[in-house]
């Protein structure tokens, strides 16, 4: 858990640490001092714009840079062009990386205008050698390159950087430690994520993660309460574990700990009203952590279990290492554990669908809608199979011609939307407990929340309420969200 005084008593004088987190602090004091000059000489505030893309894992990681950046002196704004600029990318889909070109192509001629202005790159994208190497060569303007693995590193290449007045480029193949002490600004004060675990070990064939997040590495369930307990003191009711596949939690400790058993720790933290966490491998979710969610009073009633096919093929082509059948006992025991009584006792399923997969024949797809029809998800993310240059998938043979996986794509999103609302009307009317997070962003008369089941609502109410568990009245479904009121 970050503390501030630890940081605030650390002298700069002489040589960094080499212990961490303590090196970091030493180099955020050592930035805040440059930033104050840089200030007089330049006229104005220091101004950032960080933007994130991609996963709750890089946002959390924007979490943390954003507090670093604001410690040494950086006030974000909402503009794309401030004094430092970072792009926190994602590489799961090419066209994720032609988003980052372009707007380093609009950043080009800001930054001749502004000499001083700093252009920063991190996260899932800089992790390919081949992406780092063009940035090199055709973007020499790019002042900082790091990865996924160090983060951390933030203040520490910002100064070797201001120091040098040279591009800095450090990225790491696979992670050495894992620093947490640092400071983090969270999005919303009664919510956040907590990171229990980094990596993926399960190389599923269309994904890039494993090799740009490496292997998995899990956090001592020590430091993770502690930092948990340290949330809830300061106001959190929320937290979202997570991780690449939280099943699979603390497999690689010295000494092992299952995710049920952290789940059960977390559960026991006074203060603490839910627990979230995403993701979920089926390969990897055992009975014991049905059990715990069952019996873990604040852990919400959503599960994401995402199942990209229901074809039994396609799934060992993709490397997901269960079948169409495995997965359909896997529901059936969450549901044996979870039946529909009512909202409060009832799971929520909620999946990823990958539609088109190289080899994906019409039986295949009618799988995939057999599976959607008996599990009846709540909702789904559905998507267009797309090559990713350096997966195996993106060899395969029997491509799927574009006409015929739109045709598909349509049918199953019809599908997903027909259920979802069928499952969205049928507890309309119900009173629940709602998290409030915040204005409605469409109407500021209204506020909305969040079900334990994941699901929206929109209801009548003041900004003093954000942040509270209120009891609220389902009045109408619209199909994907809910129109409420707030029962007195």
């Amino acid at each position: 858990m970050f503390d501030y005084e630890r940081l605030e008593a650390l002298s700069i004088e002489g040589e960094a640490p080499q212990s961490e987190p303590e090196r970091q602090y030493y180099f955020m004091k050592k930035c805040r001092q440059w930033a104050e000059e840089e200030k007089e000489r330049i006229g104005h505030p220091l101004t950032m714009s960080i933007q994130t893309l991609g996963c709750q894992m890089n946002a959390k990681d924007s979490e943390k840079m954003t507090a670093i950046l604001e410690y040494i002196g950086y006030k974000e704004v909402e503009e794309p062009v401030a004094d430092f600029v970072l792009y926190n990318t994602c590489t799961v889909r090419e066209n994720a990386n032609l988003k980052i070109y372009g707007r380093l192509g609009y950043l080009k001629n800001h930054k001749k205008k502004n000499p001083s202005m700093r252009i920063a790159l991190c996260g899932c994208m800089m992790q390919e050698a081949d992406e780092v190497e063009r940035i090199r060569k055709s973007y020499s303007f790019v002042d900082l390159v790091f990865g996924t693995h160090n983060i951390y590193k933030l203040a520490e290449l910002l100064y070797t950087q201001v120091q040098s007045a040279r591009p800095v480029m450090d990225v790491w193949k696979e992670a050495k430690e894992i620093v947490e002490d640092l400071p983090g600004k969270r999005k919303y004060p009664f919510k956040t994520g907590v990171n229990i675990m980094y990596g993926c070990n399960n190389f599923c064939s269309y994904c890039i993660v494993p090799y740009v997040r490496g292997r998995e590495r899990s956090r001592e369930p020590e430091d993770i309460i502690s930092e948990i307990k340290g949330l809830v003191a300061d106001g959190v009711v929320e937290v979202m574990l997570l991780g690449q596949n939280v099943n699979s939690y603390g497999k690689t400790l010295e000494n092992p700990v299952t995710f049920a058993n952290l789940l059960r720790q977390v559960n026991e933290i006074e203060g603490l009203k839910r627990i979230r966490f995403m993701t979920s491998h089926p390969k990897d979710l055992s009975d014991e952590l049905i059990e715990a969610m069952a019996e873990c009073d604040k852990v919400c009633t959503h599960l994401h279990l995402p199942l990209q096919s229901g074809s039994t093929e396609i799934l060992k082509k993709m490397n997901r290492k269960y079948t169409k059948e495995s997965y359909l006992s896997l529901v059936e025991r969450i549901r044996e554990k979870n039946p529909k009584l009512s909202l409060t006792t009832d799971i929520s399923l909620t999946t990823d669908i990958i539609v088109g997969f190289p080899g994906e024949t019409e039986e295949d797809f009618e799988d995939t809608l057999d599976v959607v029809r008996k599990v009846r998800y709540d909702s789904a993310y559905t998507f267009i199979y797309s090559k990713r240059t350096g997966t195996p998938a993106a060899a395969m043979e029997n491509q799927v011609p574009e006409e015929v996986v739109k045709e598909r794509f349509d049918r199953l999103l019809h599908e997903v939307q027909g259920i979802s609302t069928e499952i969205t009307k049928s507890i309309e009317g119900e009173t629940v407990p709602v998290l409030v997070e915040e204005i409605n962003t469409q109407n500021e008369e209204l506020l909305t929340g969040r079900l334990s089941n994941n699901a929206v609502v929109h209801f009548p109410g003041d900004v003093s309420l954000i942040g509270e568990i209120l009891p609220v009245k389902l009045v109408e479904s619209k199909g994907f969200y809910y129109m409420g009121e707030i029962v007195k």
